[in-house]
């Protein structure tokens, strides 16, 4: 084991030096190398994964990638903040075991069975993933999949148990991304799409026109997931447990009333999400709240947890205390900062426009093969750089070549889009799956695995629903 770690480690750094030697412009060989560097670190965690994530810190000053100052900006993004309020929002949700209550009371709604359980969590999940920030989603989701898994791997053998601690967290994080999906404030590339097409004089979208298009192929998306992840990688049968409700009613009992702590902490956490969904309506009718955004919202709703108090037998105490903080994933914040430290590489580096003036020069037998090339592309893509700017630099791409295809614009910039939110394989590849991976139930290379055969049935999936309605 010891001599395979460090062929591991020295292979990192292999793939930097071979990448040098491949006739490519400008930044390109450089770049190329640091990508399979901290790929290949990441999948295999032959280090922390926030480890790895500090590599560009190093490396692209370095190799003349960027300096210092502009790399590190990367890992104060806002959207880091945004993580790190929401991880604070869900301290507070299991140190009041508000979490628990919920949980609860979730399996009452959805019955004994093990499938019932994880069709129940990701419903929920992409409900509400289709209002508010997946990030956030997913966030507030993982506490109750932890605790639902907690409560029922006593009932069953530790097999099935494990199967359906994987199957429900996976699930969590899949939710939440095609739940985003669904509406135009589901997640950031939508209204990126929206505007670049309404600037370029094309389809304008609205809420309702972008919710009839891609809502269906949300829910098909979800479907795909919930049967792939229940029956086929991870079959739960027709278990049940026949004390189930015994159990939840006794364990409701137990947690008795809500307390006074449960109640602000429910408080703070009603407030931040009500903002979060509608925070939009309110700036139009409220410009004095324009400064307003998600990560505002939620570092606020994190300081107030600090400043709020609660009785209790000690006296008043605040809802959460500073040594609470030792339980806070920092490293999937660092994770987070090295992914968007990869996809500035690569703009920096011009590999992804490369790769789309290819794509826009080749010559195809078949118009739905494009689509297909796009979809495939731009799903690749996102699960090593930032699907916002995925989007940003290769939507305006898309609606370049489309007329030269005699395509219609949207044909290409949709499925674009829209597989811009499906990267399923690597925790870096989108918040939901860094979110989930930070609960240590589900492996690098059962994520990968799973995400794989995700990945190809979305791209089949995005590419002939759109060929055929957009």
């Amino acid at each position: 084991m010891k001599w395979q770690r460090s062929g591991i480690l020295l292979l990192g750094p292999g793939w930097l030096l071979l990448a040098q030697a491949l006739p490519l412009p400008g930044l390109m060989p450089a770049m190329t190398g640091v990508v399979l560097w901290m790929l290949t670190w990441w999948v295999t965690t032959v280090v922390p994964i926030g480890v790895t994530a500090l590599l560009p810190m190093v490396l692209y000053p370095l190799l003349g990638i960027a300096s210092l100052a502009e790399t590190t900006a990367n890992y104060a993004h806002p959207i880091i903040y945004l993580f790190f309020g929401g991880f604070v929002i869900g301290l507070a949700i299991q140190k009041w075991n508000l979490h628990r209550r919920i949980a609860l009371q979730i399996l009452r709604l959805s019955g004994a069975g093990l499938r019932r359980v994880v069709l129940g969590a990701m419903a929920a999940t992409f409900l509400l993933s289709m209002w508010i920030s997946n990030t956030s989603t997913t966030v507030m989701m993982l506490p109750i999949g932890l605790s639902i898994v907690q409560l029922l791997e006593g009932q069953f053998a530790p097999a099935t148990a494990q199967k359906l601690a994987t199957a429900l967290l996976l699930g969590i994080a899949y939710s939440a991304n095609v739940g985003g999906m669904a509406t135009l404030i589901g997640t950031p590339p939508n209204l990126v799409l929206a505007s670049l097409m309404e600037d370029h004089g094309g389809f304008s979208f609205d809420f309702t026109s972008w919710l009839l298009l891609a809502l269906p192929l949300a829910l098909i998306l979800f479907g795909i997931i919930y049967l792939l992840l229940t029956r086929f990688f991870f079959p739960l049968g027709r278990e049940r447990s026949e004390e189930l409700k015994r159990l939840l009613e006794a364990q409701l009992r137990k947690l008795g009333r809500l307390q006074a702590g449960e109640k602000r902490v429910l408080l703070v956490l009603s407030t931040t999400a009500t903002l979060w969904i509608f925070r939009r309506p309110l700036q139009e009718v409220l410009p004095i709240l324009s400064p307003l955004s998600d990560p505002l919202i939620a570092v606020s709703a994190a300081i107030a947890l600090f400043i709020i108090s609660t009785p209790s037998k000690e006296g008043r105490r605040p809802l959460l205390q500073w040594p609470d903080m030792k339980e806070l994933p920092w490293g999937i914040l660092l994770l987070f900062g090295g992914g968007l430290s990869l996809a500035d590489g690569l703009e920096r580096s011009q590999i992804v426009k490369e790769v789309g003036h290819w794509i826009s020069a080749g010559h195809y037998p078949h118009l739905f093969l494009v689509i297909l090339l796009i979809t495939a592309f731009s799903l690749l893509l996102t699960e090593v750089m930032s699907n916002v700017a995925l989007v940003s630099v290769f939507i305006p791409v898309a609606l370049v070549i489309a007329p030269q295809l005699q395509l219609p614009t949207a044909q290409l910039s949709v499925p674009l889009t829209l597989a811009a939110s499906c990267a399923f394989m690597f925790p870096i590849s989108t918040p939901p799956n860094a979110v989930v991976y930070s609960s240590q139930h589900i492996s690098m290379r059962q994520m990968a695995g799973v995400g794989f055969l995700l990945n190809l049935l979305a791209i089949g999936a995005i590419a002939l629903y759109t060929w055929w309605f957009v």
